[in-house]
């Protein structure tokens, strides 16, 4: 029985083939929506891969000084966000302290957790992460996490189990449907933890055993994170609610999330800051907040940019406003990853960029003990914007990202010290070198080039 079922089925699939062949074969206008529809996808498809990007650049170059109130006035609505003057910013290098923090002040939690990832991978760091959230749930702490369901793709839904039964709330950031597959290449980018609406941690890091221990034989990787106590918190707090919105059709809102203004942060090395949050979304049109928040930084510089980031892949505005920044005698120092990078196709393709900056006048430098994935930004020693945003085309005009600039000498301070340490275990790399790379490297650019505008 079971074969002649068989049988019947391929017979009836045969028939089916056959009979669809024939209406094709018969009907010229079933060809011509056939073709139409083939032409439309490859149109899309092409659209992705080649379209340009949007051009950027500042129709008054600022010369007022970066510190000053007058750019303050005029960079708050550039970026759309508030001005927050009552901060306290501490910089965390390296997961073996970022994360001890960050479970520090779940373990504190009295009313709420948030957490929304880009990356939350299953493994050592999650397993302690969930444990203190199911702990924390079980008292009556609001605990809820937003995913990216692409870069999360491995982790199982049956990991929260646990969490769930235990009160908290877990959602999963565009996943595929039928009905949202036009914004499926839409990712939260975004690493956010906060905690009671007070206390909240921001940066490049999400949860992933890669940036605690050796994983199968690399060296843990080398990444930064600011916790933020004060206003600014509550505008990180404002971020997650847009995302979770997006994802569950919840406002959160009340006191457990919004605590009442009033009071002062707890005691940090780093002083009063003012900072802004910059939450990026992309617009219809494709241009971003956060990547005006750089280029207005980068046109403003006067003395130093400093640029750490994992992924380089800075499209022709973004150099020419580094090139700019150059000519004009800013020092300009960039950190990327060395050969341990995690995706060798994206430094591949950013190594191709090299050419004008280095020609310019620029330093370039490549980390070698590690991949490296903070991602920093220091302007004239004054401005420090640490967050999700890479120097790539995704993190300006495709992915949801945020960033905290923050107006503090003492944390541009810290950063910059970082910075030179990460420069003293870095390859420097000169024009020389650059233009006798080898042609194996060349063809590896070029088939970058290719998919640059998705990496």
């Amino acid at each position: 029985m079971p074969t002649q079922t068989k049988q019947k089925s391929g017979r009836k699939g045969a028939a089916s083939g056959s009979l669809l062949k024939r209406e094709f074969d018969d009907s010229e206008p079933l060809r011509i929506v056939a073709v139409v529809a083939i032409v439309a996808i490859v149109i899309l498809i092409l659209t992705g891969l080649f379209a340009p990007g949007l051009r950027y650049w500042l129709v008054v170059p600022p010369e007022k000084p970066v510190d000053g109130q007058a750019f303050l006035n005029e960079l708050e609505p550039l970026v759309s966000s508030k001005i927050t003057r009552n901060n306290q910013i501490e910089v965390i290098e390296n997961g073996e302290n970022f994360y001890a923090a960050e479970l520090d002040a779940m373990r504190q939690a009295s009313r709420s957790i948030n957490i929304e990832a880009y990356i939350f991978h299953k493994g050592q760091v999650t397993d302690q992460v969930l444990q203190v959230l199911r702990e924390r749930a079980k008292a009556g702490v609001r605990v809820n996490m937003v995913m990216d369901s692409l870069g999360s793709l491995s982790t199982r839904k049956t990991y929260f189990k646990a969490l769930k039964d235990a009160g908290g709330h877990v959602e999963w950031y565009h996943r595929l449907r039928l009905h949202n597959w036009f914004i499926a290449n839409n990712r939260t980018h975004r690493e956010i933890t906060v905690v009671d609406g007070r206390t909240a941690f921001v940066g490049g890091a999400g949860y992933a055993d890669w940036w605690r221990f050796s994983v199968k034989g690399e060296p843990r990787w080398r990444d930064t994170m600011l916790r933020v106590q004060g206003d600014a918190a509550r505008g990180i707090q404002g971020a997650f609610v847009e995302n979770w919105l997006e994802a569950s059709g919840e406002i959160l809102d009340g006191p457990d999330y919004f605590p009442p203004l009033g009071g002062s942060p707890l005691n940090s090395s780093a002083g009063n800051a003012t900072a802004l949050v910059v939450s990026g979304s992309p617009a219809s049109g494709g241009s971003t907040r956060s990547r005006v928040l750089f280029q207005t930084l980068i046109a403003a510089a006067q003395k130093s940019v400093y640029i750490t980031t994992p992924y380089f892949l800075p499209d022709r505005s973004m150099r020419d406003e580094l090139v700019r920044a150059k000519r004009r005698g800013v020092t300009v120092r960039i950190v990327v990853p060395g050969k341990r990078s995690d995706h060798a196709l994206t430094r591949s393709s950013g190594r191709r960029a090299y050419g004008d900056l280095l020609k310019a006048g620029a330093d370039v430098y490549e980390y070698e003990p590690a991949m490296i994935h903070a991602k920093i930004t220091i302007i004239d020693g004054i401005w420090s914007v640490a967050g999700s945003t890479n120097m790539d085309n995704r993190s300006f005009g495709i992915n949801d990202e945020i960033n905290l600039a923050v107006l503090d000498s003492s944390v541009a301070v810290k950063l910059a010290r970082n910075f030179e340490e990460d420069i003293s275990h870095s390859t420097h790399v000169t024009l020389d070198e650059w233009e006798k790379r080898s042609m194996s490297e060349r063809m590896l650019e070029w088939m970058g080039w290719v998919v640059e505008r998705q990496q």
